[in-house]
């Protein structure tokens, strides 16, 4: 008789290197959360900073550049810094299949050295994956257009490139929500996303996926969602798809993806109908040509409950530049009753047209750039998913 052999060695290795002092927060409360499956790895120049970190791995970059000191809030640094410590960070990415680097724009370390880990993970032949965050308006514009440089930069060097807008955090929680669990918000993008695809790699399937599956989506995309939703009651699998694709933290939607990964997991019970009702709103709302994977596991623990994990990738950038433009035209909607009184301050006034053409045309400079500029001027706006209207039209078609 054949026999399989099983190892977890044979599974793809996963790695998340967290860079700078954001990085490396975000890496800490996923070990806090106990994330599974995946190895960690914190860098960073401020060598104080760097005892906090509760990965095992830990390497201080830019010894003899920084002396331990930091980056003082300045990106060159910070790409000295990776540069000075490339063997090192080399050594320790070797062998992984996959590496998500993550990291807070705007500052000297995360900004500057990022793009650096990010080009030595692909390098060595891993899938590679950011994961970042855009600084709040309230820390200063210097720090926004180092920040919309850096991800410039990043976006370069990387497979695909997920960017949480921390302002976006003051639209989910309310005025007496505490600072720590606001940020917990922010970080658990990444650490469903990781999870999520962890999960996917090590789980064994009714309709299986895999790591190749994953490399089909996401390799040279672009812009990236990573989405999981859960769903309870009659109509769970809905529920549970439309929460993995309107996350109200990306900076993406999964309007238009041309290539979406979906893996839906449920209970003995889950039925074909749900499958189907789930596995449409994902498709409605992406493009009519999607690319779509889909899995499925049978997980006995889960009684009532269906989870959904989504990875959209294969933007149209120009498209989306066109819409971002349009949308500027017009007054932004309320996306919650938390969010209301901030964001009737800060993001209801319409721009003019002149405003939204001057501002197209610095995002198209922004891209073409040479890639050690941090001063390109962007501002990409979190794209309101519509499956609903999409669903709808396409079935009209």
């Amino acid at each position: 008789m054949l026999e399989f052999d099983m190892n977890m060695d044979q599974l793809a290795t996963i790695k998340v290197i967290g860079v700078g002092g954001g990085g490396s927060n975000a890496v800490n409360r996923m070990i806090e959360h106990g994330v599974q499956g995946v190895e960690f790895i914190c860098v960073n120049t401020d060598a104080q900073a760097l005892n906090l970190s509760k990965a095992p791995v830990k390497m201080q970059i830019g010894t003899k550049l920084t002396r331990g000191l930091g980056a003082g809030a300045n990106p060159d640094i910070g790409k000295k810094a990776a540069e000075e410590s490339r063997e090192q960070i080399e050594e320790a990415l070797a062998g992984a299949d996959m590496v998500f680097v993550t990291a807070g724009m705007g500052g000297g370390t995360g900004t500057g050295a990022a793009p650096v880990v990010a080009e030595i993970a692909k390098d060595l032949g891993a899938l590679t994956v950011g994961v970042v965050t855009r600084p709040f308006t309230f820390e200063g514009r210097k720090r926004s257009t180092q920040a919309v440089g850096g991800i410039s930069v990043l976006k370069e060097k990387v497979d695909t490139l997920i960017v949480i807008p921390n302002d976006r955090l003051l639209e989910i929680v309310d005025k007496n929500t505490p600072m720590l669990e606001a940020f917990r918000e922010a970080d658990n993008v990444l650490r469903q996303g990781v999870q999520g695809i962890s999960d996917l790699i090590a789980v064994p399937g009714l309709i299986n996926l895999d790591f190749a599956d994953v490399k089909t989506i996401m390799t040279e995309r672009g812009s990236a969602l990573m989405g999981i939703g859960v769903g309870t009651g009659e109509n769970r699998a809905a529920e549970a798809a439309k929460k993995a694709i309107s996350s109200p933290l990306l900076e993406t939607s999964i309007d238009g993806a041309k290539g979406v990964l979906m893996n839906i997991t449920g209970g003995a019970n889950l039925s074909l109908y749900e499958v189907n009702e789930a596995a449409d709103i994902v498709s409605s709302a992406s493009d009519p040509e999607v690319n779509m994977i889909f899995g499925s596991v049978i997980n006995e623990e889960l009684k009532d409950e269906i989870l959904v994990t989504v990875i959209a990738t294969g933007f149209d950038e120009n498209e989306k530049l066109v819409n971002n433009q349009q949308r500027a035209e017009r007054p932004r909607m309320q996306q919650s009753p938390a969010s209301s009184n901030q964001s009737h301050s800060s993001q209801s006034q319409p721009q003019s047209q002149g405003q939204s053409q001057s501002q197209s045309r610095e995002e198209s400079q922004s891209e073409s750039r040479s890639n050690n500029s941090y001063s390109n001027a962007d501002s990409d706006t979190l794209d309101i998913p519509t499956f609903l209207r999409n669903r709808s039209r396409n079935r009209r078609r």
